[in-house]
């Protein structure tokens, strides 16, 4: 039988500024619709609700949704209006932006491509067409500043982390674990199987809003040859191309 979602969303105490509305204890689609269902509720809240005049920012997860407030008298009546949105946040369409970003696939940008096709029995070529196929689902942003955790991974290539982690891996590359997808922003240590980069910077501190990727946001991946990627990385470096190019028209 698949896992539920919880009859009841829970409320846990993080700190003593911030509520955490928990849905489920696993990671689904549907849950994460109603975290940003719940979102979109709190949101609207803020504006017209003098009891959320004190909620500061809000942190969608997989699962759950974290409210941070500023010190409260009554923090206990915040949660409770919380668990009453959530009771009735039914699961939102996707409503984020769509994106179709740019991906190179070269051997040298892609360093465990061939073995996590070789891991599924098929070709690099294949694993490069499954993923382009793909409309991924940013679930989250979390680990470093514009790391997206994104979903829908086809099955077909879900595949365990590095068995020893890489001390260093390059800025922009996209790799997967398990049933997820993500893109590195930064350098950093890092155990996913890289697949390719992408020219486009996912975290600009200067820009507005400074990661490229939120929470409900939708990406497919167009693979580009080694000249176009080059291209694309020069026009964004001096501002012939904006980030906000590659955003498709309409929303995922």
């Amino acid at each position: 039988m698949p896992p539920q979602a919880y009859d009841i969303p829970r409320l846990l105490p993080l700190g003593d500024s911030a509520w955490t509305v928990e849905f489920a204890g696993h990671i689904d689609p549907t849950i994460h619709g109603r975290v940003m269902a719940l979102d979109a509720r709190v949101d609207d809240a803020r504006r017209h609700d003098p009891a959320f005049a004190g909620v500061v920012d809000t942190v969608p997860s997989f699962r759950s949704l974290t409210v941070h407030f500023l010190p409260d008298p009554d923090p206990l009546a915040l949660g409770e209006r919380l668990l009453a949105l959530a009771r009735g946040a039914e699961a939102a369409t996707l409503g984020g932006r769509s994106w179709r970003l740019p991906a190179c696939f070269d051997a040298d940008l892609a360093p465990d491509l061939a073995a996590v096709a070789e891991r599924h029995g098929t070709t690099p070529e294949e694993v490069v067409r499954a993923l382009c196929r793909t409309e991924f689902r940013v679930y989250m942003i979390g680990f470093m500043p514009g790391f997206p955790y994104m979903g829908g991974l086809p099955t077909e290539l879900h595949t365990p982390r590095l068995g020893t982690p890489r001390k260093l891996v390059p800025a922009r590359s996209i790799a997967i674990a398990g049933e997820m997808c993500a893109v590195y922003p930064w350098p950093s240590p890092g155990g996913w199987n890289l697949l390719g980069q992408t020219p486009i910077d996912l975290f600009v501190a200067d820009d507005d809003p400074p990661a490229l990727l939120a929470a409900g946001d939708g990406v497919r991946w167009q693979a580009v040859d080694r000249r176009e990627y080059a291209r694309i990385e020069r026009a964004l470096a001096h501002g012939e191309l904006h980030r906000q190019n590659f955003l498709h028209e309409g929303q995922t």
